[in-house]
């Protein structure tokens, strides 16, 4: 298993990849490719967004890439916090492909993308998920993650808010 980053090769696999989440709202978002009309737009979209612009924070994003060269999940690392992310984004962003879910792969692309952290020389990252998603928080708790007080959004969602110190 391996991160790699976003790229052209891994175009019909990302494609498959967005189909299988069907009407599921994507996540991480900066993956879903509805706005774009081509993959080669998608891409140009996504390096403008990875160096901070409007709304985004620098960031960057990778897929995990299985032995079969298939991508089994993605990642996206926000390399700093804005009032948005420190309430509900956090510096990380994971979903797992739905028929590759319960495998172990968000435990281990978690735990891969906070070797990228400590890369980015972050000391300590903010992940978050909501309150019913239960197996987001046990991936989380089982990379180090200590719970915070919860953020209550606008819609009365509650978002589990979790710290990991970065190891030296």
């Amino acid at each position: 298993m391996r991160l790699v980053k976003v790229d052209k090769e891994w175009q019909s696999e990302h494609e498959a990849y967005f189909k299988e989440w069907g009407s599921e709202r994507m996540v991480p978002s900066s993956f879903n490719l509805v706005a774009q009309d081509t993959y080669d737009e998608y891409l140009s979209e996504l390096e403008i967004r990875q160096h901070g612009i409007e709304n985004w924070v620098p960031n960057s994003n990778y897929f995990l890439i299985n032995d079969e060269n298939r991508i089994v999940a993605m990642v996206n690392i926000r390399h700093r916090l804005n009032d948005y992310l420190h309430n509900i984004g956090g510096h990380i962003g994971y979903g797992v492909r739905p028929s590759e879910r319960r495998k172990g792969y968000a435990t281990l692309m978690l735990a891969k993308a906070l070797k990228k952290c400590k890369e980015l020389e972050l000391k300590r990252v903010l992940i978050t998920c909501d309150e019913d998603n239960i197996g987001s928080a046990k991936v989380i708790l089982n990379n180090g993650g200590i719970e915070d007080e919860p953020f209550h959004d606008k819609d009365g969602r509650v978002i589990r808010r979790f710290w990991i110190e970065i190891k030296e």
